[in-house]
Protein backbone atom coordinates (compact mmCIF):
# COMPACT_ATOMS: atom_id res chain seq x y z
CA UNK A 1 0.00 0.00 0.00
CA UNK A 2 1.40 3.42 -0.94
CA UNK A 3 1.76 6.34 1.47
CA UNK A 4 -1.03 8.17 -0.35
CA UNK A 5 -3.43 5.23 -0.01
CA UNK A 6 -2.65 4.99 3.69
CA UNK A 7 -3.41 8.68 4.10
CA UNK A 8 -6.76 8.22 2.37
CA UNK A 9 -7.92 5.41 4.68
CA UNK A 10 -10.61 6.61 7.07
CA UNK A 11 -9.30 6.55 10.64
CA UNK A 12 -12.52 5.52 12.42
CA UNK A 13 -14.43 2.66 10.82
CA UNK A 14 -18.00 1.91 11.90
CA UNK A 15 -18.23 -1.86 12.55
CA UNK A 16 -20.20 -3.62 9.81
CA UNK A 17 -22.65 -5.19 12.27
CA UNK A 18 -23.72 -1.70 13.41
CA UNK A 19 -24.34 -0.69 9.80
CA UNK A 20 -26.38 -3.81 9.04
CA UNK A 21 -28.55 -3.28 12.13
CA UNK A 22 -29.10 0.38 11.30
CA UNK A 23 -30.12 -0.39 7.73
CA UNK A 24 -32.56 -3.03 8.97
CA UNK A 25 -34.10 -0.76 11.61
CA UNK A 26 -34.94 2.01 9.16
CA UNK A 27 -37.21 -0.36 7.26
CA UNK A 28 -39.05 -1.19 10.49
CA UNK A 29 -39.30 2.33 11.95
CA UNK A 30 -37.60 5.64 11.08
CA UNK A 31 -38.00 6.77 14.69
CA UNK A 32 -36.37 3.62 16.01
CA UNK A 33 -33.56 3.96 13.47
CA UNK A 34 -32.99 7.60 14.50
CA UNK A 35 -32.86 6.60 18.18
CA UNK A 36 -30.31 3.87 17.38
CA UNK A 37 -28.20 6.15 15.15
CA UNK A 38 -28.25 8.92 17.77
CA UNK A 39 -27.01 6.60 20.51
CA UNK A 40 -24.25 5.33 18.23
CA UNK A 41 -23.32 8.90 17.20
CA UNK A 42 -22.72 9.82 20.85
CA UNK A 43 -20.88 6.60 21.78
CA UNK A 44 -17.13 6.75 21.16
CA UNK A 45 -15.06 3.62 20.60
CA UNK A 46 -12.44 3.13 23.31
CA UNK A 47 -9.18 1.90 21.80
CA UNK A 48 -6.35 0.19 23.65
CA UNK A 49 -3.51 2.56 24.57
CA UNK A 50 -0.90 2.27 21.78
CA UNK A 51 2.72 1.53 22.79
CA UNK A 52 3.85 4.86 21.34
CA UNK A 53 1.80 6.67 24.01
CA UNK A 54 3.08 4.62 26.97
CA UNK A 55 5.88 7.09 27.73
CA UNK A 56 3.53 10.04 28.21
CA UNK A 57 1.08 7.88 30.13
CA UNK A 58 3.81 6.69 32.50
CA UNK A 59 5.46 10.08 33.01
CA UNK A 60 2.42 12.30 33.47
CA UNK A 61 0.68 13.07 36.74
CA UNK A 62 -2.84 11.68 36.43
CA UNK A 63 -5.69 12.91 38.56
CA UNK A 64 -9.46 12.70 38.52
CA UNK A 65 -11.36 15.97 38.54
CA UNK A 66 -15.04 16.84 38.71
CA UNK A 67 -16.79 18.81 35.97
CA UNK A 68 -19.64 20.35 38.00
CA UNK A 69 -21.73 21.49 35.03
CA UNK A 70 -21.83 17.90 33.74
CA UNK A 71 -21.85 16.08 37.08
CA UNK A 72 -19.15 13.89 35.57
CA UNK A 73 -15.54 13.07 36.38
CA UNK A 74 -12.65 12.97 33.92
CA UNK A 75 -9.02 11.86 33.94
CA UNK A 76 -6.52 14.72 33.74
CA UNK A 77 -2.88 14.45 32.57
CA UNK A 78 -0.22 16.94 33.69
CA UNK A 79 2.99 16.45 31.70
CA UNK A 80 5.99 18.48 32.85
CA UNK A 81 6.20 21.08 35.62
CA UNK A 82 6.61 24.42 33.83
CA UNK A 83 4.34 27.36 34.65
CA UNK A 84 4.03 27.91 30.90
CA UNK A 85 1.12 25.55 30.28
CA UNK A 86 -0.38 24.36 26.98
CA UNK A 87 -3.84 22.77 26.88
CA UNK A 88 -4.25 19.73 24.61
CA UNK A 89 -7.68 18.56 23.44
CA UNK A 90 -8.02 15.20 21.67
CA UNK A 91 -10.66 14.31 19.11
CA UNK A 92 -13.49 11.78 18.95
CA UNK A 93 -12.34 8.31 20.09
CA UNK A 94 -9.02 9.84 21.18
CA UNK A 95 -7.20 10.09 24.52
CA UNK A 96 -5.28 12.57 26.63
CA UNK A 97 -1.98 11.04 25.49
CA UNK A 98 -2.80 11.08 21.78
CA UNK A 99 -0.86 14.30 21.11
CA UNK A 100 2.19 12.86 22.87
CA UNK A 101 4.70 13.80 20.18
CA UNK A 102 3.55 17.42 20.24
CA UNK A 103 3.69 17.33 24.04
CA UNK A 104 7.27 15.98 23.99
CA UNK A 105 8.37 18.77 21.63
CA UNK A 106 6.77 21.40 23.86
CA UNK A 107 8.49 19.98 26.96
CA UNK A 108 11.87 20.42 25.26
CA UNK A 109 11.01 24.10 24.73
CA UNK A 110 10.20 24.68 28.39
CA UNK A 111 6.42 24.18 28.37
CA UNK A 112 4.25 21.73 30.26
CA UNK A 113 1.01 20.30 28.91
CA UNK A 114 -2.40 19.68 30.41
CA UNK A 115 -4.59 17.16 28.62
CA UNK A 116 -7.61 15.05 29.46
CA UNK A 117 -9.70 12.05 28.59
CA UNK A 118 -13.08 13.51 27.64
CA UNK A 119 -16.18 11.89 29.15
CA UNK A 120 -16.56 8.30 27.87
CA UNK A 121 -13.02 8.41 26.45
CA UNK A 122 -9.81 6.76 27.63
CA UNK A 123 -9.78 6.31 31.40
CA UNK A 124 -12.75 8.62 32.03
CA UNK A 125 -15.99 6.89 32.99
CA UNK A 126 -19.17 6.84 30.93
CA UNK A 127 -20.39 5.45 27.63
CA UNK A 128 -21.78 8.49 25.81
CA UNK A 129 -20.78 12.10 25.31
CA UNK A 130 -21.05 14.97 22.81
CA UNK A 131 -19.23 18.13 21.77
CA UNK A 132 -21.09 20.26 24.29
CA UNK A 133 -19.46 18.16 27.02
CA UNK A 134 -16.01 18.62 25.42
CA UNK A 135 -16.59 22.38 25.58
CA UNK A 136 -17.70 22.24 29.23
CA UNK A 137 -14.57 20.29 30.14
CA UNK A 138 -12.33 22.89 28.46
CA UNK A 139 -14.12 25.77 30.20
CA UNK A 140 -13.74 24.07 33.58
CA UNK A 141 -10.03 23.38 33.00
CA UNK A 142 -9.53 27.03 32.05
CA UNK A 143 -11.24 28.01 35.30
CA UNK A 144 -9.33 25.57 37.52
CA UNK A 145 -5.90 25.40 35.85
CA UNK A 146 -5.62 28.41 33.54
CA UNK A 147 -4.38 30.65 32.24
CA UNK A 148 -2.85 28.66 29.38
CA UNK A 149 -0.28 30.02 26.95
CA UNK A 150 -2.06 28.26 24.08
CA UNK A 151 -4.45 25.43 23.31
CA UNK A 152 -4.07 22.73 20.66
CA UNK A 153 -7.02 20.64 19.51
CA UNK A 154 -7.34 17.76 17.06
CA UNK A 155 -10.52 17.13 15.05
CA UNK A 156 -13.54 17.48 17.39
CA UNK A 157 -11.11 18.77 20.02
CA UNK A 158 -10.30 21.68 17.71
CA UNK A 159 -13.97 22.46 17.21
CA UNK A 160 -14.49 22.38 20.98
CA UNK A 161 -11.59 24.80 21.55
CA UNK A 162 -12.98 27.31 19.06
CA UNK A 163 -16.35 27.20 20.79
CA UNK A 164 -14.89 27.38 24.30
CA UNK A 165 -12.68 30.36 23.54
CA UNK A 166 -15.06 32.43 21.43
CA UNK A 167 -15.59 34.55 24.53
CA UNK A 168 -12.64 36.73 25.68
CA UNK A 169 -10.28 34.79 27.98
CA UNK A 170 -6.63 34.94 28.94
CA UNK A 171 -5.41 32.38 26.40
CA UNK A 172 -2.99 33.78 23.82
CA UNK A 173 -3.23 31.41 20.84
CA UNK A 174 -5.26 28.49 19.49
CA UNK A 175 -4.10 25.77 17.12
CA UNK A 176 -6.53 23.41 15.41
CA UNK A 177 -5.49 20.26 13.55
CA UNK A 178 -7.95 18.56 11.20
CA UNK A 179 -10.87 20.40 12.77
CA UNK A 180 -14.38 19.81 11.49
CA UNK A 181 -16.61 22.74 10.63
CA UNK A 182 -20.34 22.45 9.91
CA UNK A 183 -22.24 20.11 12.24
CA UNK A 184 -24.84 19.33 9.57
CA UNK A 185 -22.07 18.07 7.30
CA UNK A 186 -20.70 15.84 10.07
CA UNK A 187 -24.15 14.32 10.63
CA UNK A 188 -24.69 13.79 6.89
CA UNK A 189 -21.33 12.03 6.62
CA UNK A 190 -22.16 9.80 9.60
CA UNK A 191 -25.54 8.83 8.13
CA UNK A 192 -23.85 8.15 4.78
CA UNK A 193 -21.33 5.85 6.49
CA UNK A 194 -24.22 4.11 8.21
CA UNK A 195 -25.88 3.69 4.78
CA UNK A 196 -29.10 5.12 6.18
CA UNK A 197 -31.67 7.49 4.69
CA UNK A 198 -31.23 11.29 5.09
CA UNK A 199 -34.54 11.48 6.95
CA UNK A 200 -32.98 9.35 9.71
CA UNK A 201 -30.22 11.92 10.09
CA UNK A 202 -32.69 14.80 10.36
CA UNK A 203 -34.69 13.05 13.06
CA UNK A 204 -31.49 11.95 14.83
CA UNK A 205 -30.28 15.54 14.94
CA UNK A 206 -33.62 16.71 16.35
CA UNK A 207 -33.50 14.08 19.10
CA UNK A 208 -29.95 15.03 20.10
CA UNK A 209 -30.83 18.75 20.16
CA UNK A 210 -33.71 17.98 22.49
CA UNK A 211 -31.37 15.97 24.73
CA UNK A 212 -28.69 18.67 25.01
CA UNK A 213 -31.11 21.61 24.77
CA UNK A 214 -28.99 23.27 22.09
CA UNK A 215 -29.12 23.83 18.34
CA UNK A 216 -26.28 21.65 17.12
CA UNK A 217 -25.33 23.74 14.11
CA UNK A 218 -24.58 26.65 16.46
CA UNK A 219 -21.44 24.70 17.40
CA UNK A 220 -20.11 24.90 13.83
CA UNK A 221 -16.51 26.11 13.80
CA UNK A 222 -16.98 28.93 11.31
CA UNK A 223 -19.65 30.47 13.57
CA UNK A 224 -17.34 30.36 16.61
CA UNK A 225 -14.47 31.70 14.47
CA UNK A 226 -16.35 34.97 13.90
CA UNK A 227 -16.09 35.78 17.62
CA UNK A 228 -12.40 34.96 18.09
CA UNK A 229 -9.87 37.79 17.92
CA UNK A 230 -6.71 36.04 19.19
CA UNK A 231 -4.30 34.35 16.71
CA UNK A 232 -5.45 30.95 15.44
CA UNK A 233 -3.34 28.52 13.41
CA UNK A 234 -5.52 26.22 11.30
CA UNK A 235 -3.67 23.05 10.23
CA UNK A 236 -5.20 20.54 7.84
CA UNK A 237 -4.13 17.92 5.33
CA UNK A 238 -5.26 17.84 1.71
CA UNK A 239 -5.73 14.05 1.90
CA UNK A 240 -7.83 14.04 5.07
CA UNK A 241 -10.84 11.84 4.27
CA UNK A 242 -12.31 12.07 7.76
CA UNK A 243 -12.67 15.85 7.54
CA UNK A 244 -12.36 17.52 4.10
CA UNK A 245 -9.74 20.25 3.75
CA UNK A 246 -12.49 22.68 2.74
CA UNK A 247 -13.35 22.88 6.45
CA UNK A 248 -9.99 24.55 7.15
CA UNK A 249 -10.46 27.16 4.43
CA UNK A 250 -13.96 27.97 5.69
CA UNK A 251 -12.79 28.32 9.30
CA UNK A 252 -9.81 30.52 8.40
CA UNK A 253 -12.03 32.73 6.24
CA UNK A 254 -14.09 33.74 9.29
CA UNK A 255 -11.18 34.34 11.68
CA UNK A 256 -9.96 37.85 12.43
CA UNK A 257 -6.37 36.70 12.97
CA UNK A 258 -6.10 33.30 11.32
CA UNK A 259 -3.18 31.51 9.66
CA UNK A 260 -3.65 28.49 7.37
CA UNK A 261 -1.11 25.66 7.12
CA UNK A 262 -1.99 22.93 4.61
CA UNK A 263 -0.05 19.65 4.39
CA UNK A 264 -0.13 16.74 1.93
CA UNK A 265 -0.43 12.95 2.27
CA UNK A 266 -0.65 12.91 6.07
CA UNK A 267 -4.37 12.26 6.45
CA UNK A 268 -6.32 12.82 9.65
CA UNK A 269 -4.08 11.19 12.28
CA UNK A 270 -0.57 10.83 10.84
CA UNK A 271 -0.46 14.64 10.82
CA UNK A 272 -0.19 14.59 14.64
CA UNK A 273 3.27 13.04 14.50
CA UNK A 274 4.75 14.84 11.51
CA UNK A 275 7.99 16.65 12.38
CA UNK A 276 7.33 19.65 10.10
CA UNK A 277 3.85 20.10 11.56
CA UNK A 278 5.23 19.92 15.10
CA UNK A 279 7.97 22.43 14.26
CA UNK A 280 5.30 24.76 12.88
CA UNK A 281 3.23 24.41 16.06
CA UNK A 282 6.16 25.08 18.42
CA UNK A 283 7.33 28.05 16.35
CA UNK A 284 3.80 29.51 16.28
CA UNK A 285 3.47 29.27 20.05
CA UNK A 286 6.91 30.74 20.78
CA UNK A 287 6.75 33.68 18.34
Amino acid sequence: MTQENKAQKQSIQIPSQFIYLGKALQFVSIKLAAFYAGNLFMTPIKYKLPKREHHMDANSIQTTIEIPSLEKKITLYTYGDSNKKILLSHGWCGRGTQLYKIADALLKEGYSTVSFDAPAHGKSPGKQTNMKEFIEVILELEKQLGPFEAAIGHSLGGMALLNAYKQPKSIKKIITIGSGNVIDDIIKDFIKQMQMKPVVGKLMKKRIETKINETMNDFSSYIAAKEISIPVLVIHDENDVDVPVTAAYQIEEHLTNGTLYITKELGHRKILGDNKVIEKIVSYIKN
